[in-house]
């Protein structure tokens, strides 16, 4: 099984250590793997799946039915993964599925922004939450179940799902801030959400916002929330008005101590380059 520190969490920002974090779950399941594929050509990805199915665990796969200019080589990722027995299905929701997250025997999970392929890990800037919390990851496994199905599912607890509750949940963090809101995201774009933003830096709060190539030696990719440096979000949502309105998105809220300064520092870190990049 995973080794978790104390906090049953971690954070992986790295792009070398995000692949072994998704290895990592994938070989930690005994009996039962769930996955989302929006994009995924990382051959290391797909030799472990198949491992798992060798050795005995189920593995379920439910796949986005279409990501732009990748029907034919998703229709190439199921047809291999159906080959080595995965079920595997395409979701049947309304909503355009971009959620990534994995469950392993029900007892840890693994939300991310990334997509399982070489570009991910090797030169995007994205964030990866591996977690043993026992109600995150039953919510997590009721999800998947329920978009497996095709069946309504209420968010509950840290999840931030769209369409379901993205916008109140994330207004709501926002407006709860009383120092500082830090976000990267280079789709931010709803306007509705901008409205908050300015809002809350008229009230006071320090606003900042990196937005496209605001990640000096990575692309950007993932989006990453921290407020008052104690809460942070991660995961597939973006602020704009299609990740919010007509997509399966899922993301998490973070507030784990250690996790949350090291994506502060991350943030800082970025925001300290982009500084000297302008300076330049």
């Amino acid at each position: 099984m995973i080794p978790f520190p104390a906090s049953r969490e971690r954070v992986v920002v790295s792009p070398k250590d995000r692949l072994e974090a998704v290895l990592e779950m994938i070989r930690s399941a005994e009996q039962r793997l769930s996955l989302t594929v929006f994009r995924c050509s990382e051959m290391q990805v797909l030799a472990s799946i198949a491992g798992a199915i060798h050795r005995g665990v189920a593995v379920q796969v439910l796949f986005t039915p279409r990501a732009k200019g990748w029907k034919k080589r998703l229709a190439e990722v199921r047809n291999f993964l159906e080959c080595m027995g995965a079920q595997v299905r395409s979701y049947a929701g309304e909503a355009k599925y971009h959620a990534k997250y994995m469950v392993a025997d029900g007892k840890v999970a693994l939300v991310t922004s990334s997509n399982f392929t070489g570009k991910c890990f090797r030169s995007t800037s994205d964030f990866t939450l591996l977690t043993g919390d026992p109600l995150l990851v039953r919510d997590l496994d009721d999800l998947f179940q329920a978009d497996w199905s095709n069946q309504r599912y209420t968010p509950s607890g840290r999840l931030i799902i769209s369409p379901e509750n993205a916008r109140p949940k994330m207004a709501q963090l926002f407006r709860d801030a009383r120092r500082s809101i830090r976000v990267i995201d280079h789709k931010l774009s709803d306007r509705a959400m901008l409205s908050v933003l300015q809002v809350e830096r008229r009230r006071g709060v320090g606003v900042v916002v990196l937005g496209q190539g605001a990640i000096p030696g990575l692309e950007s990719h993932g989006k990453l929330f921290v407020i008052d440096q104690k809460i942070a979000v991660i995961g597939s949502l973006s602020l704009s008005a299609s990740s919010m309105d007509s997509r399966r998105e899922v993301s998490v809220i973070v507030e784990d101590r250690a996790s949350v300064r090291q994506l502060n520092a991350f943030f800082e870190a970025a925001a300290f380059e982009r500084r000297k990049e302008r300076a330049a």
